[in-house]
C-alpha cells in the first residue's frame, strides 16, 4: 500500500489542484491519496472562500481519498508554521509515504539544498541575514539576500538565481516542507513537479488554469458564471450551492466591524501579546485603526517594507482568535492532538482504519467526541478550531452562525 499526502488548502479546487492530484499518483504510483487541508480561515490572512465542509466535498468528489483538518492555529501562520503543522500532522499518521508538492523550479535539489542551510544556520549565514534584518528589510527579503551571499561564498552553481527561486511562492512553501521533513527526521520521502497554469498571485483568468485568486478575484467583481470553465464541474456545482445557500462568499472585508471594535478597544500591551506582533507594531495598527473604518484601509496602510501585506491580515486573524504567542507555543510543543476529518471516499474509510492501527492519536469524526478528551492541550487547540468556524459564518451573516461544528458531519462518499 503506497500513500501519498499533500499540504492545501483548496480556496477553491481548481484545475491545477486536479493536476496535482492526478501527477502525484502517476509519479508515486500510490492507490491512496491524503489531504491536510486548512478549514475556516486560510494562510495568507483572510477567511476561507467556502466553508471547510464544501471544500472538502468538492476535493472528495475529484478524487481525493481522505480530508483532514489542519488545525487553525496552523492554517493562518507564516509558510514556515504552516508547512510544520502539516507535515507534523502527516507524518504522525504513520502511513503515508509520499508528499508532493508543486514547484516554480521542478527541481528537489536546490531546493533540499537550500532548506539544509535554512535548518542548520551557518554561522556566515546568520550573520548576513541579521545584516539585511537590521537595514529594515522584511524577514523574506532579508533571507533572500543572505541566502545569495552565502551560495556565493560557497561557489553553488545556482547562486545566481536563488533570489527568483526563494522568492516564487510555491517553491518557498517547498522550502519549508523540506525543511520541516529534515525538522522532525520524517521516513516521508519528498517529490516536487513542474507547477503548470498561472501564478500563485495573478488575478487574470487563464483558460483552465487559473490561480484561485484569479477565480476569486473573478468572482468578487463579477460573477460565478464567469467562472463556469475555470473550474471542474463539481467545483462549479457546489460554489453554486453554497452562493444559494450564503447569498454571498466570505472575505476578510466583513470582518470590517468587528476588528476595528477589537482595536480600538484593545490596549497595546494586550495586541502586543498576539501572535506575530512584533515590538511597536501594535501601535502602529491601533493608529491605522483609527484613521480608517475598513479593515483593507488598516491592513494597506500599516504595511511597510519590513511589515507585509499577508503577516499583517494573518495578525488581525490571530486578534479575531485571539490567539497569543503563549498559547501557540505551548500547542505546538503538544502537537499533533487529534485528526480532524472532512471528508472521506471508500478508500478513505480504510485509510482511516489503517491510521486507528498506527498511530495511537485520537480521530475526531463526531465533533462532540471531543468531550470525552479531558487533556487541557486538546481542548485548547479544538477550541480555536470551533472558535474559528464560529468566525466564519459570522462573517457571512449566516443564521445560526454558531455551534456548525457540533450538527456538521463529515462528508463519507461510499
Amino acid at each position: 500500500m503506497k500513500v501519498v499526502g499533500f499540504i492545501t488548502e483548496y480556496n477553491p479546487f481548481h484545475y491545477g489542484h486536479k493536476y496535482h492530484l492526478e501527477e502525484s499518483k502517476k509519479i508515486t504510483k500510490a492507490e491512496y491519496s491524503i489531504a491536510v487541508m486548512s478549514g475556516s480561515f486560510v494562510q495568507r490572512g483572510e477567511p476561507s472562500f467556502i466553508d471547510k465542509w464544501t471544500k472538502a466535498k468538492i476535493a472528495i468528489d475529484n478524487g481525493v481519498d481522505l480530508v483532514l483538518e489542519l488545525p487553525i492555529i496552523f492554517s493562518t501562520q507564516s509558510a514556515e508554521r504552516f508547512a510544520f503543522g502539516g507535515v507534523k500532522l502527516l507524518d504522525s499518521l504513520n502511513i503515508v509515504d509520499y508528499i508532493t508538492f508543486g514547484s516554480e523550479l521542478g527541481n528537489i535539489e536546490p531546493l533540499n539544498k537550500i532548506s539544509k542551510i535554512l535548518s542548520e544556520e551557518p554561522q556566515y549565514y546568520n550573520n548576513q541575514l541579521l545584516h539585511y534584518l537590521e537595514e529594515g528589510n522584511s524577514y523574506s527579503v532579508a533571507r533572500s539576500h543572505a541566502l545569495k551571499d552565502y551560495f556565493i561564498k560557497e561557489k553553488t552553481s545556482f547562486h545566481s538565481s536563488i533570489e527568483r527561486i526563494i522568492e516564487s511562492p510555491n517553491n518557498i512553501l517547498g522550502i519549508e516542507y523540506l525543511k520541516a521533513l529534515y525538522k522532525i527526521n520524517s521516513s516521508i520521502q519528498p517529490i516536487t513537479f513542474q507547477r503548470i497554469g498561472s501564478e500563485y498571485k495573478d488575478e487574470k483568468l487563464s483558460s483552465n488554469k487559473s490561480s484561485s485568486t484569479a477565480i476569486r478575484n473573478n468572482i468578487f467583481k463579477k460573477d460565478l458564471p464567469s467562472v463556469r470553465n475555470n473550474v471542474p464541474a463539481e467545483t462549479y456545482a457546489y460554489l453554486e450551492q453554497f452562493l444559494k445557500e450564503h447569498n454571498s462568499f466570505n472575505s476578510l472585508e466583513n470582518y470590517s466591524q468587528i476588528l476595528l471594535y477589537l482595536l480600538c478597544m484593545t490596549s497595546p500591551h494586550q495586541i502586543s501579546k498576539v501572535i506575530d506582533v512584533e515590538e511597536g507594531l501594535e501601535n502602529r495598527i491601533i493608529n491605522m485603526a483609527f484613521k480608517y473604518n475598513s479593515s483593507n484601509n488598516i491592513i494597506d496602510n500599516t504595511v511597510s517594507k519590513r511589515h507585509t501585506k499577508t503577516r499583517i491580515q494573518r495578525i488581525l486573524i490571530h486578534m479575531l482568535l485571539n490567539l497569543q504567542k503563549q498559547d501557540f507555543y505551548y500547542l505546538k510543543d503538544n502537537y499533533p492532538e487529534y485528526y480532524r476529518v472532512l471528508g472521506a471516499n471508500e478508500k478513505g474509510v480504510y485509510l482511516l482504519r489503517k491510521i486507528k492501527e498506527n498511530s495511537n492519536i485520537p480521530i475526531i469524526n463526531k465533533f462532540s467526541d471531543f468531550k470525552k478528551i479531558r487533556k487541557p492541550s486538546f481542548r485548547k487547540m479544538i477550541n480555536y478550531d470551533k472558535k474559528g468556524t464560529d468566525l466564519f459564518y459570522l462573517g457571512l451573516n449566516s443564521n445560526p452562525w454558531a455551534n456548525k461544528d457540533f450538527y456538521t458531519s463529515p462528508y463519507i462518499k461510499v
